[in-house]
């Protein structure tokens, strides 16, 4: 019988992760405008406060409750530090000198240092040879994304891109810890809506006691739009579009969206934004891609599916 992880989907599933693709690749055109008007940390705690106020309606909409064991909310506290205090953070901070096109890119880079951690404090997700090509060519790819600059000066462009891959490391920090939830038996709705309710406990005072947004000018509609967008669209629809296609079609197919979030991100930064990226940019994002084909495999199983000729 074939597995939701590697078998064809359907055209619903391919229109979720399509769906999931733009809504994430559009998180790095609302960041863009949010950081016209505010900085990095009032952002995050925003998103992470509406985020998670949207998801616990969701949880109590659907009947479900929130554990009450201090243990639980610990494991939430760590998930939100590691896939949203940090990321998120580094992310916008980061696209402060970086087009949202070229944070997508990098940001493509998770499934590649996951890879290398799950190998490092897991058992049983152990390298095998086409995931060692795939880091290989992943970091080449952002050898040749960061290198032109790098050999010149640490620019800021240089630590902005730095700062998108630091949130990839803690993405994939968070990926290889959230395997512990399945042994929690937590329902993924509840894990989503704790863990941004434990990363807004921390945003929200940081926000305060750093960025003081009381003092900051009104933001105009089209930032307020975009807040609207990271916590309600990137966050609430993104986590339900993520764990409906997980249920069904599988974490292998769901890796798919790592492939199309930067086409998306790179599309609405240059048709609204004007952005424009480098060939360099371009060309690492194509080895990149190499590296995730390689992790994700499904090319090297369609070429062993060729039928030999007699």
């Amino acid at each position: 019988m074939t597995t939701a992880s590697h078998r064809s989907m359907t055209p619903t599933e391919w229109g979720l992760i399509l769906a999931l693709a733009v809504i994430w690749g559009g998180s790095f055109f609302f960041n863009a405008i949010a950081l016209t008007a505010l900085p990095p940390f009032t952002i995050v705690a925003v998103r992470t406060a509406l985020g998670g106020a949207f998801l616990a309606v969701a949880v109590l909409a659907t009947g479900s409750a929130f554990p009450r064991t201090r243990s639980v909310w610990l494991a939430f506290l760590t998930m939100g530090f590691f896939n949203n205090v940090i990321p998120f953070s580094l992310i916008a901070f980061g696209q402060q000198s970086i087009p949202s096109g070229l944070a997508s890119i990098l940001n493509a880079t998770t499934p590649i240092f996951t890879v290398i951690i799950a190998h490092l404090f897991t058992r049983d997700e152990r390298m095998t040879p086409a995931r060692v090509v795939g880091v290989l060519l992943g970091f080449a790819g952002i050898v040749v994304m960061i290198g032109p600059d790098a050999l010149v000066e640490a620019t800021g462009h240089v630590v902005a891109e730095l700062a998108v891959l630091a949130a990839c490391v803690s993405y994939a920090v968070s990926a290889v810890f959230a395997r512990r939830f399945s042994r929690l038996g937590q329902p993924p709705m509840v894990t989503a809506a704790g863990q941004f309710a434990a990363a807004a406990l921390v945003m929200v005072p940081l926000a305060l006691v750093v960025d003081q947004p009381w003092t900051l000018p009104m933001p105009g509609a089209g930032v307020w739009g975009a807040l609207l967008g990271l916590s309600g669209l990137a966050s609430f629809v993104a986590y339900i579009l993520y764990y409906r296609i997980l249920a069904t079609a599988g974490a292998v197919n769901l890796m798919l969206v790592t492939f199309l979030i930067p086409i998306s991100a790179i599309l609405l930064g240059a048709v609204l934004l004007h952005e424009r990226l480098s060939l360099n940019h371009y060309l690492g994002m194509a080895i990149v891609g190499l590296g995730l084909a390689a992790i994700d495999g499904r090319v090297f199983r369609l070429f062993r599916r060729v039928p030999r000729p007699a």
